[in-house]
């Protein structure tokens, strides 16, 4: 399976031979660089979307009517990704759920992430943005992209130390991070449950969230050896019982290089963005 940095730049050829870019960024351009065609119809609840190729040569692209346009979007593009990386579909795990999503399934999202979320176009407004869950939802407002793949590359583009990160049913499932706090060894492990008390977990038990609060940062990074202010803001989603996090260091506060540890594989437990239109409370959130 080819890796994360090889489905970026293979996205990022795609896109160069699309032409200019606008914002939002068409999907049926995208479908059209395939000798493709976008149709809408009635699927099965927890489908998305499937495509084949007819007698003429042509790809049918055919999205679920009953999503909505932002999960719709990003289905056209994964669909998109499975023809450029010819990789055969294994739709048997529901698109919404972390656990057990196929190595393939991860890879077409990635690339899905990278047609809708152009690495051109959106790392300059990354660098410009609040640091904060309402400045990712503007941005996933922007780009007509959800939550979640927004998020996760925000935080892998950001030049600060934060981490962006998506739990399920009250544990861990993945965490995008900066290159600063890979850097930093900042860990966190898939599987664990949210901390105890956290402002995420209150979130997920019914307090409203109110914007980003202190949090400590041996609760969520593991071996964690530094000083440092830790800042966590929160919003859970109760159709998927997800719950989405973004944590990031004051970078004023951040003394100490942390100790040389056993290095984990994380490469085993890389899960990436998902689709699906996410939903986004008002109100604005402190930096």
């Amino acid at each position: 399976m080819i890796d994360e940095l090889g489905i970026a730049m293979k996205a990022r050829e795609f896109i160069g031979r699309c032409g200019p870019l606008a914002l939002p960024v068409s999907v049926d351009a995208y479908a059209s660089q395939i000798g493709g065609e976008v149709l809408k119809e009635a699927l099965e609840e927890n489908e998305d979307a499937w495509s084949f190729r007819d007698s003429a040569g042509k790809y049918r692209i055919c999205v679920n009517c009953a999503h909505n346009a932002r999960r719709q979007r990003f289905s056209v593009c994964h669909e998109v990704a499975h023809v450029v990386l010819e990789i055969a579909s294994d739709h048997a795990t529901p698109s919404w759920s972390y656990s057990r999503r196929p190595p393939g399934e991860i890879a077409c999202d990635v690339f899905a992430a990278e047609l809708l979320l152009p690495h051109k176009l959106f790392k300059p407004r990354v660098d410009s943005a609040d640091m904060a869950l309402a400045a990712i939802g503007s941005l996933a407002d922007e780009f007509d992209a959800s939550l979640i793949s927004t998020g996760s590359r925000f935080a892998t583009f950001s030049g600060e130390l934060c981490a962006f990160v998506v739990s399920e049913g009250g544990k861990i499932r993945y965490s995008a991070r900066s290159a600063r706090l890979r850097e930093a060894k900042g860990w966190i492990r898939p599987g664990s449950p949210l901390p105890t008390g956290s402002y995420s977990s209150r979130v997920r038990a019914g307090e409203k969230p109110s914007g980003a609060e202190d949090a400590e940062p041996d609760s969520w990074f593991e071996d964690w050896a530094r000083d440092g202010a830790l800042f966590e803001d929160a919003l859970h989603l109760g159709q998927w019982d997800q719950t989405l996090t973004l944590l990031w260091f004051d970078d004023d506060q951040i003394v100490a290089p942390a100790p040389e540890r056993k290095q984990w594989d994380e490469d085993s437990y890389r899960l990436r963005e998902l689709d699906g239109v996410l939903p986004w409370p008002s109100g604005k959130k402190r930096r």
